[in-house]
């Protein structure tokens, strides 16, 4: 596990659960339309995208970014991806729960005063959700922070305690994960305070959903910009058309 020094409480960590982005091994479901070399490439971007907004939000929130990564020797992949600063841990676990459980320790035992597990599929995410799930997450008092993801799952869970119990009889990758995390925080009396749904981007018809708020809306919700993403995604339709990667929008004008 690559080292990160200690922080002096109440800094937040803001840690991205990423896998390494290699071809064939990220965003499978976006391929098609993707190529498996695009796919990875835009899995580039949204780390790119979301590092640099979380390090944006880092200047002005007392918090830290790092990504939690996969597969352990893959550290090489994310040179020259991340912002200056930002720090690397190995993930550890058999299963997403194990992996979110064992993340959140360690960074707590770093002497972090709170952490936020931040999926790495929702390059849009607006700062103003992260500033609020740091609020909420800092307050006096323990809880759980969840932010819903429109699939069923959540983009963030962030913690003060290590509550392994929210991780246990969870069938992950399912539209159930956020009701039944909601149970468990239940079971062990944990009050929950939940962030504003947003969306991840993993297959066809939420990639047609990402391209709406990157070239159709000028406004979306205090949207992200995502440079990076937007400028790959551009490339390709600017070369191929919209219909190459977003057939269901290819009778619109893009803004470009």
């Amino acid at each position: 596990m690559t080292h990160v020094p200690i922080s002096t409480p109440p800094v937040c960590a803001l840690g991205l659960m990423a896998k390494a982005p290699v071809a064939g091994e990220v965003k499978t479901r976006l391929v098609p339309p993707l190529t498996a070399a695009e796919a990875a490439e835009l899995n580039m971007c949204f780390l790119r995208d979301m590092a640099a907004n979380i390090a944006n939000v880092s200047e002005t929130a007392a918090a830290t970014g790092l990504v939690v990564y996969t597969p352990a020797g893959a550290e090489s992949a994310f040179d020259r991806v991340l912002p200056a600063g930002f720090k690397l841990l190995v993930q550890r676990g058999a299963n997403l729960g194990e992996r979110l459980g064992n993340a959140t320790d360690d960074l707590l035992q770093q002497g972090y005063g709170g952490v936020c597990l931040i999926n790495s599929d929702s390059p849009t995410l607006p700062q103003s959700l992260l500033l609020r799930a740091i609020e909420l997450l800092m307050a006096e008092g323990d809880r759980v922070v969840l932010g819903a993801a429109e699939d069923g799952g959540y983009y963030l869970i962030g913690l003060k305690h290590a509550h392994r119990h929210l991780f246990d009889r969870i069938a992950w990758s399912t539209p159930d994960v956020f009701a039944r995390t909601k149970e468990r925080a239940a079971e062990i009396d944990l009050p929950v305070e939940l962030l504003p749904p947003w969306y991840d981007v993993d297959d066809g018809d939420t990639l047609s959903q990402l391209c709406e708020d990157l070239f159709f809306r000028e406004s979306s919700n205090g949207a992200y910009a995502a440079p990076h993403t937007r400028s790959f995604l551009d490339s390709i339709i600017k070369a191929e058309g919209l219909a190459r990667i977003c057939p269901k929008l290819s009778n619109r004008r893009t803004a470009t």
